[in-house]
């Protein structure tokens, strides 16, 4: 068993393989819209896993649990990751920290499985922030955490690989707009990871996400 935790640490990397260009839209007008913007949340994810070609473990109750707990893996990992880039003074805004958020969706009876009841602005003003950053995830297997990559190693519960489909939203909070799009499509090896998959997204969104400060002359 040892041996197989330690294969773990292998098989947690993200490797896109025929990865698509992201397509990217931005609103026109958006610096000027979004000049006195100072915070941004990043809501939990939804986040769908197709329930076609799984193994017979894999039950209905098995797959709302794993996506429930992928929604909230991708925010605190995106988060993470803006968070790492506004360390570079990359942008003129400030990100909501991912608990404090959750914190206060809880007392606003916002959560995972009503959360797109609610339009943006609603929960903007809940979150009191100027903008929010919503995600919608779609892959053809579970994340891969210790106990999966364990079970898959022992079961072949895991495919040879897994396609993500990805859409990004940013809103603005005061009138629901929506302010920059990111759509993204790859396939991973087995043993994706939340974190993994974060980074890589954050390699090509970093170059694109608005809200940049401009680089002095």
């Amino acid at each position: 068993m040892i041996k197989v935790i330690r294969a773990v640490t292998f098989f947690a990397v993200f490797l896109f393989i025929g990865c698509v260009k992201p397509t990217i839209y931005t609103k026109p007008e958006f610096s000027n819209v979004t000049k006195s913007h100072k915070r941004v949340a990043v809501l939990p994810f939804i986040v769908t896993i197709d329930s076609k070609n799984q193994s017979k473990e894999f039950t209905i109750d098995v797959a709302k649990k794993a996506e429930r707990d992928e929604a909230y893996m991708f925010q605190q990992q995106l988060y993470a990751q803006f968070l790492k880039q506004q360390s570079k003074g990359l942008y003129t805004v400030e990100f909501q920290d991912t608990d404090h958020s959750n914190t206060l969706l809880s007392k606003a009876g916002i959560n995972y499985d009503n959360l797109s009841v609610y339009t943006k602005s609603d929960i903007a003003r809940h979150l009191g922030v100027d903008a929010v950053i919503s995600g919608t995830i779609r892959r053809s297997k579970p994340m891969s955490s210790a106990g999966a990559i364990v079970l898959g190693l022992l079961g072949g519960f895991w495919g040879s690989t897994n396609r993500v489909d990805v859409t990004l939203n940013l809103h603005d909070g005061s009138n629901n707009d929506l302010l920059w799009k990111y759509d993204h499509e790859a396939s991973g090896s087995v043993g994706s990871s939340a974190e993994g998959l974060a980074k890589s997204l954050m390699t090509g969104i970093s170059k694109d996400f608005p809200y940049k400060k401009e680089k002095k002359k």
